[in-house]
């Protein structure tokens, strides 16, 4: 079976947002609020790139919606390409096991880290003029049952993110995708299941919008699996795919803050849609690069593939590291070569430990998932 690597690829560009973001929001706030008084630069080159599609490579929210779209597309891929219904079944029950052995071991790493008072983001986000964002993180009293139930039990069913704040998005990951399993497994077949997408669709618009984007992903994979006439339609008009793509990149590169954006390109949207900006751009995105050869060829090289390769880790793993090592860094440095020399040289480094415990996390700890659900499966 044909393996899709520009979908890693995606992912990765995704996982590179998220980490781009944090870093971004705890050393040159500005870029995101686009107020004078967060500016760490001379010239306030923050508020101009903030304004800017430049943005879209640090939209934190962005990346997310793009996160769950790429899930909610290769969650059922095998299935609509097999028509193997045990397959859903078997997605299902191993979900909680393939999401959760990274979960725990970060939080005992982040909870080691917070014991030994490592963490320094408070004292950096005072001096980086991130205190709104930055400084409240982790700034609690760690506690192993704690640690434990957020790692076990919390993210999952309440998206608890005490220790690790990226963890708000897993209950659609879980959830969304449970969803996914089943609505494939009852309608999957019929050939009014787009009936049905369109009410999942506008349920989740109602009640809990990022649901969406998980959705809208899987309809996307069954479209692209299923309706071989229109999807090669579709691709023989080249330059709509490629039109496609760039509204998507757009839409998701609004900028985060939500304020309205006069004399710039975004000034013709309305600021109150942030996030169906984002859902709809990663739809849009993803649909670009599944119609356009040029595109996937781009997003198949190989920088991306690895990036998509330990992008479940880099996502667990980042934001401890920047608020570890690189407060660390910056405390250490930045008296003595600069603001911009410091965190320059900050990324740098903070970058290439990020990628080096991603990369041994998806080698050792990812397959654990595997492993536990094989032995209970024996159980």
């Amino acid at each position: 079976m044909k393996k899709l690597d520009y979908i890693d690829g995606l992912k990765g560009i995704g996982a590179l947002m998220v980490y781009l973001c944090h870093f971004v929001f705890a050393f040159y706030y500005a870029a995101y609020t686009l107020l004078p008084e967060h500016v760490n630069t001379k010239s306030g080159a923050e508020i101009f790139i903030g304004k800017t599609p430049l943005n879209f490579f640090y939209n934190g929210n962005g990346a997310v919606c793009l996160f769950l779209v790429f899930s909610g597309f290769v969650l059922c891929l095998t299935y609509f390409r097999t028509r193997d219904r045990g397959r859903l079944k078997s997605g299902a029950f191993k979900r909680y096991f393939r999401l959760m052995p990274v979960i725990l071991a970060v939080n005992v790493l982040i909870f080691i880290l917070m014991y030994l008072g490592f963490y320094q983001n408070a004292e950096t986000a005072v001096l980086t003029k991130s205190v709104p964002w930055f400084q409240g993180f982790n700034q609690f009293e760690p506690g192993i049952l704690s640690m434990l139930y957020e790692s076990l039990l919390g993210c999952f069913v309440r998206g608890s993110n005490d220790y690790n704040g990226v963890l708000w998005t897993i209950p659609y990951l879980f959830w969304g995708a449970l969803v996914v399993y089943l609505v494939a497994f009852l309608v999957g077949e019929n050939p009014l299941r787009y009936i049905a997408y369109g009410v999942m669709i506008l349920v989740a618009l109602k009640t809990d919008i990022y649901f969406a984007g998980i959705f809208l992903g899987f309809v996307l994979c069954d479209f692209f699996s299923t309706q071989e006439r229109l999807v090669r339609l579709y691709r023989r008009f080249r330059l709509i795919p490629l039109l496609v793509f760039l509204l998507g990149f757009y839409l998701t590169s609004y900028p985060s803050i939500g304020t309205e954006l006069p004399g710039t390109i975004y000034g013709v949207l309305p600021a109150a849609y942030t996030v169906i900006y984002h859902i709809a751009g990663a739809f849009l995105l993803t649909a670009g690069v599944l119609g356009s050869e040029d595109l996937q060829r781009l997003f198949s090289c190989r920088p991306l593939l690895y990036l998509g390769r330990i992008s479940y880790s880099l996502y667990l793993l980042h934001f401890p590291v920047t608020a570890v090592f690189s407060c660390w860094f910056f405390l250490k440095f930045q008296g003595s070569i600069g603001y911009g020399l410091t965190v320059g040289a900050d990324f740098v480094l903070t970058t290439a430990l990020v990628l080096t415990l991603s990369s041994l996390s998806s080698r050792y700890l990812e397959p654990l998932g595997a492993r536990l659900w094989k032995r209970g499966g024996k159980a």
